[in-house]
């Protein structure tokens, strides 16, 4: 007979692994971060835009939020603002990725061994 587990574990396990997850991609999130901010600092300096401004545009715009309050104007800012999201589409598909994993991994652990992935 199967045990009920309840939702505090579920929860509890499925922390631990999204967390194991993130140990092991953190490099890439880190790199596609940090090249996030720097092209909006390219853009900030080509757009005559505050610092602020251009990592603001650049978050906003990789994460396809896209409030349009900030839009590039030279050629090139408008290459790098495609180009920022590009980087916002592979951010959201590896937290994604490793969020689907994580409950895979809770969902498989207490169907399988009661709690153990």
């Amino acid at each position: 007979m199967k045990e009920r587990v309840s939702a505090g574990a579920l929860r509890r396990q499925f922390r631990i692994q999204l967390f194991g997850g993130l140990r092991v991609v953190w490099p890439i999130l880190f790199v596609l971060l940090g090249l996030m901010a720097a092209l909006g600092l390219t853009v900030a300096l080509l757009e005559d835009w505050s610092p602020f401004e251009g990592v603001y545009f650049a978050f906003v715009s990789g994460l396809t939020i896209g409030y349009g309050d900030l839009a590039p104007k030279t050629l090139v800012g408008r290459v790098l603002a495609i180009s920022i999201g590009f980087l916002g589409i592979l951010l959201t598909g590896l937290v994604a990725a490793v969020g689907v994993q994580a409950l895979q991994s809770t969902a498989q652990g207490f169907r399988n061994g009661g709690g153990r992935p």
